[in-house]
């Protein structure tokens, strides 16, 4: 529609130019006014005409009078002048005294004189004919195409291509990947012995750890071409179009076989079928039917391998995860301590980070960072050196920003009154003196009152090593934690003042006990048993995400069993609190002077008090 309205503006302005250009030739030319042929003998006779220029079959009279217009006089067709003169009988001693030119028109310019007016509005109407059959023609292209895949493929020999050498850490992924590039680079070494090729890969993992780059690393290392799509590219609204665009993917795939096609974010399309009723529920099972039927259906699938990514891969359809389809299920953890290392080093490169930065030292502060994170960590940190007019990234840059990356920007122009400092003191003071005394608590790296994202303070605790299993002890030790804030607050403050800074904090911790009594059978009373099916279905257009399984007599124990939890953490938390206040109130005192507090500052407080 763009370019139809950008094609009559065009053909618009083209015309009023040509308009302008004729009205403008039109008025160069002398004005003048017809004249007979009487009149003209008249003139002649009487020694007022000046000059005659015979054109063809008209003659353009001038007068001897300057100020007067001059004539044009129509002729007979075929009759010369002196005819006409002799005709009407007028003395060779009158013409003698006008200046008579013949100006004679050559026969292209009479042609196009004639043909003129007759081809301008045909070549306008041409013009329009043809502008609105390319703009049919751009249509119907588009309409054809509409069914075509938008999957972009990377050729072997692309510059950017990457390979598991770009890759830092996933040891135990890549030696799985592995195997599948030797599959497209020698096939024959498996097929002599009888195996078949995998007809596809699904790489499952959280966010940000690296599943398209690991793709893109197993085209690169088979150097074979490379497509990939988005499972949301599939699904239009027009019904039949995802299924049209998964036929075409793998025609293209299967003529540039062997190849791999990457489906990212396949739970898109992949969904468990029957939980829709109607609309794009049914596109998107289309879809999904036909990569089913396109990996393993009646016609063999050789030599193309479909890598797809997801981190849902609970809800995929049953049908994709069976052998024959997706045979090969790779999972890729967060980093450890050594992959974060890796992977610092990896982003590291074309930064010029100081000598006393320790890349180890960044890796133990960032557990539970993905590759994403920690690729963020150090562009922030660069950011943050130049926006400080320094030349190298130091500590500072790189821990303030850890903490943003976890928590948010700080919000230094936050304006809060001094009681709304001790207030916000005292909580963090709380959490931190708690989460210290407790044994398995991680260890506080930080106490801040300054304001970071939505916390108006924080307590940064982090482990010291990776911790891959949570016991019951550091659940309640941590629950005890949470609520120290809260406590605090009660003791100080008293009940009728406090806050709704712990509202985060209650959350969470209802959250926790609740996961450990319905989730982890962390309970005495109700045994080791699952409560609740956290299996999702959709009926209706309504989401549920988590069906009851237990009756209301149950209910009733569950709930006194979170409350227990809450009470016990309360109370521990209460009795630390009591039991060190000097150096509780020797923190909060460190904290509305620096308003941050590292973790050799806190442990002496602690220590010191």
């Amino acid at each position: 529609m763009k370019n139809l309205l950008k094609n009559f503006t065009i053909i618009f302005f083209v015309l009023l130019l040509v308009a302008g250009l004729l009205s403008f030739s039109s008025t160069a030319k002398p004005k003048t006014e017809p004249a007979g042929i009487s009149q003209l003998v008249q003139e002649i006779n009487s020694g007022a005409v000046k000059e005659i220029k015979v054109r063809g079959d008209d003659l353009v009279v001038m007068l001897t009078d300057e100020t007067a217009k001059q004539q044009t006089v129509k002729k007979e067709y075929g009759q010369s002048f002196s005819e006409l003169m002799d005709n009407y009988k007028v003395s060779a001693e009158k013409l003698q005294q006008v200046k008579v030119e013949v100006v004679d028109e050559s026969g292209a310019a009479y042609w196009f004189k004639s043909l003129l007016p007759f081809l301008v509005p045909v070549l306008l109407v041409l013009v329009i004919i043809y502008f609105m059959s390319r703009q049919v023609q751009g249509m119907n292209n588009r309409a054809m195409g509409f069914g075509q895949s938008a999957a972009r493929q990377t050729k072997p020999d692309d510059k950017n291509q990457k390979t598991f050498k770009d890759v830092a850490g996933a040891k135990e992924a890549k030696e799985e990947l592995f195997e599948i590039v030797e599959f497209l680079k020698e096939p024959k070494r498996f097929t002599e012995m009888g195996a078949k090729i995998p007809k596809g890969v699904l790489l499952m993992g959280a966010p940000g750890t690296g599943k398209t780059l690991l793709a893109k690393a197993v085209a690169g290392e088979a150097g074979v071409p490379f497509f990939s799509i988005s499972g949301s590219e599939f699904v239009e609204m027009f019904v039949g179009v995802g299924a049209s665009r998964v036929r075409d993917l793998f025609t293209r795939a299967k003529k540039a076989a062997p190849a791999i096609v990457f489906i990212d974010e396949i739970d898109a399309v992949g969904r468990k079928r029957g939980s829709g009723l109607g609309g794009s529920h049914d596109e998107r099972e289309q879809t999904l039917n036909q990569i089913l039927v396109e990996m393993d259906g009646f016609d063999p699938n050789l030599g193309v391998i479909v890598v797809a990514a997801t981190n849902r891969p609970d809800v995929l359809d049953p049908a994709l995860l069976r052998p024959g389809r997706f045979d090969r299920r790779v999972v890729i953890d967060l980093p450890d301590i050594a992959d974060r290392e890796e992977i610092l080093k990896v982003h590291a490169i074309g930064k010029p980070i100081s000598k006393s930065v320790s890349l180890r030292n960044i890796a133990e502060r960032t557990p539970g960072f993905s590759g994403a994170d920690l690729a963020n960590l150090l562009n922030e940190a660069a950011i943050l050196t130049v926006r400080r007019n320094k030349k190298e990234v130091t500590e500072t840059e790189v821990w303030e920003s850890i903490d943003k990356v976890l928590l948010g920007p700080e919000k230094k122009s936050r304006v809060m009154s001094d009681q709304e400092r001790e207030m916000t003191a005292y909580h963090e003071a709380g959490h931190a003196v708690v989460g210290h005394f407790l044994p398995n608590c991680d260890p506080i790296r930080k106490v801040s009152i300054i304001g970071r994202g939505l916390a108006g303070g924080y307590t940064l605790s982090m482990p010291e090593k990776d911790i891959r299993y949570n016991t019951m002890a550091k659940f309640k030790d941590d629950l005890a934690m949470m609520l120290g804030g809260y406590v605090t607050e009660k003791l100080i403050y008293g009940d009728d003042q406090i806050s709704t800074g712990p509202s985060s904090d209650l959350k969470k911790a209802t959250q926790m006990a609740t996961a450990m009594v319905m989730r982890y059978g962390m309970s005495e009373k109700l045994g080791p048993r699952q409560y609740g099916d956290n299996e999702e279905f959709i009926f209706l257009a309504q989401e549920i995400h988590e069906k009851k399984n237990y009756s209301e007599k149950t209910a009733e124990m569950i709930d006194g069993e979170i409350n227990k939890l809450l009470d016990d953490a309360t109370n521990v938390s209460e009795k630390i609190i009591k039991d060190n206040r000097e150096k509780m109130d020797g923190l909060v005192k460190v904290l509305m002077e620096k308003e941050i507090v590292e973790q050799e500052e806190f442990n002496a407080i602690m220590s010191n008090a």
